[in-house]
């Protein structure tokens, strides 16, 4: 391939797409630049080669026997080049790649991939659990689920489930938590990277301004749920987190509250790639899986 080292190849397509759509018109449509541009690389690439490959005419540029001679072929090599890449960019749709956070991963989308395997055995997960905003399409992330406002850049977001945040606590520290005001008198597992504090909770059942006693401070919501279940505090939670543990029975809702934070879960995708069945198949599961955890916590 040393000839190719001669001409540079946006030349080519340029020559190749005038010879088989007939104008310059035409051709900088399809490559997306002026037909100035268009001509400009024809005649470089008629010097490249020594040659001259369209005659200018009245009614445009024409092909001369010799550019007849080569067009065919050029097409033919585009199109090669044109299968390649198409080949390059298709996915194996049988791996789907998520992006979601640990604790969305460890507390509530572990626990049921049995079922999604169940219901499409055909189907591969690929998991990767972080808190980094990473970027989908570079990183080959099918689908991700984030909790924030939905406002984020570069990604296509579509609602999930709206947070709600409700206090959590052991069967046994519950027992005494009569009234909202009882539990100011409790020790808190407090999240300290969390997006909303317990004013967010006491404001709606009018204890706004009270504090919480902190017992202990953690950087991660899976661990201040351990410590609840370990019953060493009571905890701000929302349903994705703690929803696996009440039905489990090894937390309580010692009260019916539940309050909106102003976030949610959302389903974020690459802007410029289709949705594939297998990220449809992954969507409609979650959602349907959703939708039976609320019911089964009773926030349905």
């Amino acid at each position: 391939m040393k000839d190719l080292n001669t001409v540079h190849l946006n030349g080519l397509r340029a020559v190749e797409a005038v010879g088989r759509l007939g104008s310059l018109q035409a051709a900088a449509a399809e490559l997306g630049v002026t037909i100035g541009a268009v001509s400009q690389q024809i005649v470089k690439t008629e010097k490249q080669l020594g040659r001259v490959l369209f005659e200018r005419s009245p009614r445009g540029l024409v092909a001369t026997p010799f550019g007849e001679s080569i067009l065919p072929r050029l097409t033919g090599g585009f199109e090669t080049l044109d299968q390649a890449v198409a080949l390059a960019r298709r996915r194996d749709e049988t791996i789907l790649t998520i992006s979601v956070a640990p604790v969305f991963a460890a507390r509530w989308l572990v626990h049921r991939l049995d079922h999604f395997t169940e219901k499409h055995p055909d189907i591969r997960l690929r998991i990767d659990a972080t808190t980094a905003l990473v970027n989908l399409e570079s990183a080959g992330v099918d689908v991700g689920i984030r909790v924030g406002a939905g406002n984020w850049p570069d990604v296509k977001s579509e609602l999930l489930l709206e947070q709600e945040v409700f206090p959590v606590c052991s069967p046994a520290m519950a027992e005494n938590l009569k009234e909202p005001k009882d539990i100011l008198g409790l020790p808190a597992v407090i999240d300290g990277r969390s997006m909303f504090s317990w004013e967010t909770w006491l404001r709606e059942v009018g204890l706004s301004g009270e504090t919480m006693t902190a017992r202990h401070v953690f950087n991660e919501a899976s661990l201040c749920l351990d410590a609840a279940i370990a019953g060493q505090g009571v905890m701000l939670a929302w349903q994705t987190l703690a929803g696996y543990s009440i039905i489990e029975g090894r937390l309580v809702m010692p009260y019916p509250i539940r309050v909106k934070t102003g976030f949610a879960h959302y389903f974020v995708t690459p802007p410029s790639r289709r949705e594939s069945k297998t990220v449809s198949a992954f969507k409609q599961w979650v959602r349907a899986e959703i939708a039976e955890s609320m019911r089964r916590l009773g926030f349905a």
